[in-house]
């Protein structure tokens, strides 16, 4: 019976195949996410390898024409800046690892002690941090270089045919950076709007779990614990966002798109990264604010003894959860009209953290005890009104420069 499950499981599994292959295809062609790029990386690699052979085999007649194809493939990177980057750093690689076997190849021959040097040689430079992650390439150059210049018969074949893998190299590099920079040039930068979407949605969904239970008073040792832990994790989403932002930043370096007139004067990233570093600064306090709750719980006969306040601390929160709301649709072309909904949503916090000093001041509360929580949460709504005020006056600033 278990064989039986099993082969029905793979029967439908094929069977569901097409129609998984068929999805990928329509997300491929509807919407610019990874299924479309995975196809357009693909396609451009090929377009790439086939021109490189095509030079390499067919033009040149080339003994080993694989060179030319995989070093095109080899730099067909993420950003044109990283295909050009990368194209130097491998081509200064193999020529490296190719001068190093001819050096030691001249002065001793072909032979097993040879080999050893130039290994030795070719893994210790590849460990040089100028070449970054193309060092390993110099060995593997190397080796390669050695195996070509053994089995040539004489002098001029062996000068010859290793300076033809570096030639084959350079073609193959040029071919994929031309290829890179004129074929559909990756312009990443929503991967900035990407990294502001996460980190609000997180901070949304964060402070919609807690403004509820402060107003109802449902502060119970689980769930402050799981509040504090969530905001504790959002040290991963942070990184990633931070990555996004680069990346977006530097699909610009050498890119032809950004003449286009759909880009001029829209992809300024320190809007962008002004709001990231904001998003980033509110996580760390909205952590403080919960680890405060937690802590002052966690006390033997603790209690929250003022509802009022934190009845108005609920409401800022609540205003606070609506801002995080529309920076996690932040969408460019939407810029103008999420700017001046923010700054609205921005007056309503300010004057509702404004209720939330004036009552603890007014209640008596102690505020300079840092025993009990409330001087953290009233600094802590200071800091995170002035942190989406900030994110409001950059973006309206970048949306009129756009407009």
């Amino acid at each position: 019976m278990a064989g039986e499950g099993a082969g029905q499981r793979t029967e439908a599994a094929a069977r569901g195949w097409p129609d998984r292959v068929r999805q990928w295809w329509l997300r491929a062609r509807g919407t610019a996410g990874y299924e479309r790029y995975t196809l357009l990386q693909v396609l451009k690699s090929t377009l790439a390898a086939t021109l490189a052979w095509v030079v390499s085999y067919y033009l040149l007649d080339s003994p080993s024409p694989a060179f030319a194809p995989f070093s095109a493939v080899l730099i067909m990177q993420v950003t044109v800046y990283q295909s050009l980057l990368q194209s130097l750093r491998y081509l200064g690689a193999v020529a490296v690892g190719v001068a190093m076997v001819a050096a030691l190849g001249f002065l001793s021959g072909p032979d097993l002690l040879t080999f050893v040097l130039v290994a030795l040689a070719g893994l210790t430079i590849g460990r040089w941090p100028a070449l970054g992650a193309q060092g390993p390439q110099v060995s593997t150059a190397a080796f390669f270089a050695f195996s070509t210049y053994a089995s040539a018969t004489s002098a001029t074949d062996k000068v010859t045919q290793l300076g033809q893998i570096i030639l084959l190299v350079l073609i193959g590099c040029t071919i994929g950076v031309v290829v890179n920079v004129t074929v559909a040039p990756p312009m990443r930068y929503r991967s900035a709007e990407y990294g502001i979407r996460s980190l609000s949605t997180a901070l949304d969904d964060l402070v919609s779990d807690m403004y509820p239970a402060l107003r109802d008073g449902e502060l119970d040792e689980e769930r402050l614990r799981q509040w504090h832990r969530r905001a504790e994790q959002t040290g991963g989403l942070i990184t990633q966002a931070k990555d996004g932002f680069n990346t977006a930043q530097e699909s610009l370096y050498f890119n032809p798109r950004r003449l286009l007139r759909r880009y001029r004067g829209k992809h300024s990233f320190e809007g962008y990264g002004a709001v990231l570093a904001a998003l980033e600064r509110s996580l760390y306090q909205v952590s403080s604010l919960t680890r405060s709750l937690h802590e002052w719980h966690e006390e033997e006969g603790s209690r929250y003894d003022d509802g009022a306040f934190l009845r108005g601390y609920a409401d800022f929160l609540e205003s606070v959860s609506k801002i995080a709301e529309v920076l996690g649709e932040l969408d460019e072309d939407s810029l103008g009209e999420q700017a001046r909904q923010l700054c609205r949503l921005a007056d309503e916090a300010r004057e509702r953290c404004r209720r939330v000093s004036d009552g603890a001041s007014r209640a008596g509360l102690p505020l300079a005890d840092p025993a009990r929580p409330y001087g953290v949460l009233v600094v802590e709504a200071t800091r995170l009104m002035e942190e989406f005020q900030h994110c409001c006056d950059v973006l309206q600033r970048y949306a009129d420069q756009d407009a």
